[in-house]
């Protein structure tokens, strides 16, 4: 029988009447003669409602007692879900991270996955059940839980997927499959059929929420075959492909965007060998993680440094560079947290010239000043200022003509 695994993130199953939904789904999927895994996510809302709770008890909670807490959401989904499956007849199992044994390290709020024994699944698929899995969970080797980070139901699912050689995972989210842009800044963003693991890697790690990216490189280290489908409206989706197979590819595939960026500078460092390592070193063992990095030196033997991370990390960021500072008699530290990240992301760049002359362009016409750019052979990225966002996001997409 082929194997399909399912994954249905928040607004899938925010209520009662979309839990009921999804089980229809997964009862037609089963209909049509396939075993069935599924993973949800918490209800929408959840996680935030109990983060929430949490900063009310204790604003710097422990990090194991935060991950017992949000990973009690999924709990809450899987139950119902199975029972809505009981309601139609359909033999299932509900089962958290940790009891189908998914293994990752110890790093609470951010574990990664190291192992899943599957064994546990196939018993119950051998039986004819549907087998419903709590996303974004798991647990560590001495058996406390663990979360994944946001979005990581997606990571379950793809994980899950690789581990029972699953025929293939469908992401089914709030939107119809992977866009040019987001349709909510550009309405006339167009519903891509196919896209390269590639392009999706960019996609994802340039901000796109369609799918968490480190549940696209499970799929590209596994081959994992993905698609990305909406639970309220029905189409084909948007599969993530392993070759270019276009005679023509785009030159251009999407704009992606993130607002959850933060910029720190730190000034007047003494240019000599290893002073990166011992500015970034401090950041890199909080467990941060660095992003574009842009690097001048002056006249005067001294450097200026300048990246980026994510945003919730910025003020951790911001004092452990201050002191790096002190230590290193820096000039000064600064910083912003109110900028965002743009990013033009195809293959095609690989046989065009010109994609970042355009970029350049299209954003000095809307008076946008470039803070940052970083390239990569399928992607250049620029950081502007934040209150640009929708302005830039637009621009480039005309100017790329992705609307046709």
């Amino acid at each position: 029988m082929t194997l399909i695994v399912e994954k249905y993130g928040g607004t899938s199953v925010a209520d009662v009447e979309r839990i009921n939904s999804v089980a229809d789904r997964v009862a037609t999927t089963q209909s049509e003669g396939n075993d069935v895994v599924v993973v949800v996510s918490a209800m929408s809302g959840e996680t935030n409602r109990l983060l929430e709770m949490a900063d009310e008890i204790h604003p710097q909670a422990s990090p194991r007692e935060v991950d017992v807490l949000v990973s009690t959401g999924e709990q809450v989904t899987i139950a119902l879900l199975t029972m809505a499956l009981h309601h139609r007849n359909i033999e299932a199992r509900s089962f958290t991270g940790a009891q189908v044994h998914i293994r990752t390290d110890s790093v609470h709020g951010k574990a990664r996955i190291l192992d899943i024994d599957a064994e546990r699944i196939k018993k119950d698929l051998d039986k004819g059940r549907v087998v419903v899995v709590a996303g974004f969970q798991g647990a560590d080797q001495e058996g406390n839980i663990t979360t994944l980070g946001r979005g990581g139901s997606d990571t379950t699912a793809v994980a899950l997927a690789a581990a029972l050689k699953a025929d293939e995972c469908r992401i089914y989210t709030d939107v119809e499959g992977v866009f040019t842009a987001d349709p909510r800044i550009v309405p006339e963003a167009r519903r891509m059929d196919r896209v390269t693991v590639e392009e999706m890697l960019e996609l994802a790690s340039q901000g796109a929420k369609v799918l968490q990216t480190r549940s696209v490189e499970f799929a590209g280290k596994y081959k994992v075959r993905l698609r990305v489908l909406s639970s309220f409206i029905g189409g084909p989706g948007t599969i993530i492909t392993y070759e270019e197979n276009e005679m023509e590819q785009p030159v251009i595939s999407g704009i992606a965007f993130n607002r959850d960026e933060a910029k720190l500078t730190i000034r007047g460092v003494p240019d000599e060998p290893g002073i990166a390592h011992r500015i970034l070193g401090p950041i890199a063992d909080a467990n941060v993680n660095v992003d574009m990095i842009v690097q001048n030196v002056g006249d005067d033997d001294t450097t200026d440094m300048t990246f980026t991370v994510d945003r919730s990390d910025y003020e951790k960021s911001k004092q452990l560079l201050e002191k790096s500072a002190n230590e290193l008699k820096a000039q000064d530290v600064i910083g912003d947290d109110h900028i965002a990240k743009i990013s033009a992301v195809g293959v095609g760049m690989r046989s065009h010239a010109g994609v970042a002359t355009t970029m350049f362009q299209a954003l000095s016409a809307e008076g946008i000043n470039i803070q940052m750019i970083s390239t990569s052979e399928i992607k250049i990225s620029v950081v502007v200022d934040d209150k640009y966002v929708e302005l830039a996001v637009r621009a480039l997409h005309k100017a790329f003509e992705l609307e046709t």
